[in-house]
């Protein structure tokens, strides 16, 4: 994979209940037709439609839009053995042909004519994603596998589509990826300066952890719950 893609899916997700005593929108779906995507300008970042039920733990201009690439979805299917269609991993945008994994932080990306969106960090998965996906020992086999997708930032608003080319237009001067940040944060914590060369780059959160020398425990997950 390299540094250009295409938009396999434009997902987007209403409120259901996941957890007993709470709703998520962690259930995308994909969408027929063009979405907006919205920067803080508007009021609100992210794609239009899509719903953000926890807005402590997610959303906000630092995790406006969530990319995961088609091809770990496929790896995924056939770990599992069950279709695992776009947008089931909570996914606003599923990739083709790009490596998500080695996005640099600070890393930007132009889709289609208009949008320009902007790598801001690692999914770290959270309870209600390990009891959507009905599999135990989730959060364990996700963190293990290192591959966790990417969040971004809205620069510059405008619409996507199913089809829109996905291209990387500019890569900051350090090697601080997606990857590196996510084992840092979670299996390998003797990495986490590393990520202080990002500089710049490195959310204001995650540069936090990183001077009190901890990240996210995810060994311990609830025991599967109805959807």
């Amino acid at each position: 994979m390299g540094t250009t893609g295409r938009v396999a899916s434009v997902n987007v997700g209403v409120p259901r209940a996941v957890r007993r005593g709470g709703v998520s929108g962690i259930d995308k779906r994909p969408v027929a037709g063009s979405v907006r995507v919205s920067s803080p300008a508007d009021g609100r970042s992210g794609l239009e439609g899509d719903s953000i039920c926890d807005s402590v733990n997610h959303g906000g201009p630092a995790q406006a839009v969530y990319a995961y690439a088609r091809e770990d979805l496929d790896w995924w299917e056939a770990r599992l053995g069950v279709p695992v269609t776009d947008g089931t991993f909570g996914e606003n945008l599923t990739t083709v042909g790009l490596d998500v994994t080695g996005a640099l932080l600070g890393e930007r990306w132009r889709i289609g004519e208009e949008v320009l969106l902007e790598v801001t960090g690692p999914r770290i998965p959270c309870a209600t994603f390990a009891v959507w996906m009905h599999t135990r020992g989730w959060l364990t086999a996700f963190t293990d596998r290192a591959r966790p997708g990417a969040y971004l930032r809205v620069l510059v608003p405008g619409t996507v589509r199913i089809g829109d080319e996905l291209a990387v237009v500019d890569r900051p001067a350090h090697d601080v990826d997606v990857g590196l940040c996510f084992r840092a944060l979670t299996r390998e914590r003797g990495l986490l300066p590393r990520l202080l060369d990002a500089g710049d780059h490195l959310e204001p959160e995650l540069r936090s952890l990183v001077g009190e020398g901890r990240g996210f425990d995810l060994d311990e997950e609830p025991a599967d719950e109805p959807a």
